[in-house]
């Protein structure tokens, strides 16, 4: 049973209307925000329009303001926005789907003044914007909207969707837009492109620069955002209109045979049915030799075979997939198909050529990812040499998994980072080499026989032979 002054709803019930008041003022002394959530609930206790009035305000307050806001002001800005946005959804929807549609759309187009001056290298804020065009796709099917107006509306942002805010929109309002709010917008973006083109055509180009090789146009800036533009809203028409063929039509001849191009297109070909397309549109791909084939088109290309019912090229292709990468998705697949008692030998060839992979730190990762401790604790034992210090991602939580079961594992681990800290000179560094170094130390209670390694003890001396002069670093050592 909670403690009656545990906080919660029921306690603080106890305490009475007109002491709870009293708090509130006193909590809301000096924060702007929680005295405009105040403001809010009271307009809300007496009408939702009182509400929409408050954050038509709020918006506009926020539209105008020339404040900078830089990494320390990007909590609060988001905790107003998003107060904002979940007022609107949450409290005037419900009751006025019309006007919370009005809001949530100014709600979206603050977001220019606001990113021209802030500074959120975290991405915090465009979430905020992107929700709220899920939101806006909700609020105008429940709000019944004439679709040849949202679908104007629709065009106009995207004409001026300079910060992303409005990503993904097309694809939220399409509910609402309907087949003939999706042609409409079709048009309008037809009739732009055509627009562009004809503009591209003048003989009076403007000149807007110039560099080393002359005359910059403003067509060769502009008009190639514009054209991607108009194609990727037409290719999320084409999506939400489920014609895969009008999708591939926005795509260039060239950029067909790009791999995640590619897969894009077969995955849409698969899901409509037509697996032998998506499987000669992946095999324009030239992939013979290179090994940067993503996991996308391979995957795209299984599937494609899989659907045609050739479950052995499939099987043969994910395991060559597997050799090359060493990708555990592609061995689990191959394994997950297999009779039972296959899989275990399956499973051994895939552990034994993965110990013998040219990338030793490769390796490692997949035998974390997979999970299989003993045999990344093996390879560590025999491949020590190669590991990379520096990959202090990798070899961090390698250290922590190893460090279970097999202590001299994660040594050596640990040590390929010391190593590498301290022949590197990397400073900055060294308190987490210092951090290394004291849990290899710990590990070495734990180690019986340290084999062809050599003993804490020993390897500490060897050490303060080779960096005694980092005081830096052996500052840290207690």
């Amino acid at each position: 049973m909670a403690a009656k002054t545990t906080l919660n709803a029921k306690n603080l019930e106890a305490l009475g209307a007109q002491r709870l008041a009293e708090l509130l003022i006193e909590i809301s002394t000096g924060s702007a925000a929680h005295k405009r959530r105040l403001r809010m609930e009271l307009a809300g206790n007496q009408s939702s329009a009182e509400v929409a009035r408050e954050v038509r305000k709020r918006l506009s307050s926020i539209a105008r303001a020339k404040t900078f806001i830089d990494w320390r002001k990007v909590k609060a800005t988001k905790t107003d926005l998003e107060t904002q946005r979940k007022i609107i959804v949450e409290t005037i929807a419900p009751h006025d789907p019309a006007e919370a549609f009005e809001l949530i759309w100014q709600f979206l187009a603050i977001a220019d003044p606001l990113f021209g001056r802030s500074d959120d290298g975290s991405g915090s804020l465009i979430e905020s914007f992107h929700q709220a065009g899920t939101d806006a796709g909700i609020i105008a099917k429940s709000a019944r909207l004439d679709v040849n107006v949202l679908a104007e509306k629709v065009f106009k942002a995207l004409q001026d969707n300079g910060y992303g805010q409005f990503d993904g929109l097309i694809t939220a309002m399409a509910p609402a837009l309907g087949d003939v709010g999706l042609e409409r917008l079709k048009a309008l973006f037809v009739a732009w492109s055509r627009e562009a083109k004809e503009k591209l055509a003048e003989k009076d180009r403007r000149v807007i620069g110039w560099s080393s090789a002359g005359a910059i146009y403003e067509d060769e800036i502009y008009g190639n955002h514009k054209d991607l533009t108009i194609r990727i809203a037409l290719q999320e028409i084409a999506d939400a209109q489920g014609d895969v063929d009008a999708y591939i039509a926005q795509q260039p001849e060239k950029t067909r045979s790009v791999p995640l191009v590619a897969a894009d297109i077969a995955n849409r070909l698969i899901s409509a049915g037509r697996a032998k397309e998506a499987l000669e549109a992946l095999d324009r791909v030239e992939t013979k030799g290179r090994e940067d084939v993503p996991f996308e088109w391979q995957l795209a290309r299984t599937e494609a075979l899989e659907a045609l019912e050739r479950s052995d090229e499939a099987q043969a292709f994910r395991w060559a997939c597997f050799e090359q990468s060493l990708d555990d998705e592609h061995l689990r697949a191959y394994v997950r198909r297999l009779p039972d008692f296959d899989d275990i030998e399956a499973e051994e060839r895939g552990f034994a050529v993965a110990q013998a992979f040219t990338d030793a730190n490769r390796a490692l990762y997949f035998f974390l990812r997979w999970p299989s401790p003993a045999e990344a604790a093996k390879l560590v034992a025999k491949r020590a040499s190669e590991l990379d210090g520096d990959l202090y991602e990798l070899m961090t939580p390698a250290a922590e998994v190893l460090s279970t079961k097999h202590p001299l594992a994660a040594t050596t681990v640990l040590r390929s980072m010391i190593d590498f800290t301290l022949e590197s000179g990397r400073s900055s560094r060294y308190k987490h080499a210092a951090r290394h170094l004291a849990e290899c130390r710990s590990l070495a209670a734990r180690i019986e026989d340290f084999g062809d390694i050599l003993s804490h003890e020993t390897y500490v001396v060897n050490l303060k032979h080779a960096h005694g002069r980092k005081s830096g670093f052996w500052s840290l050592i207690h």
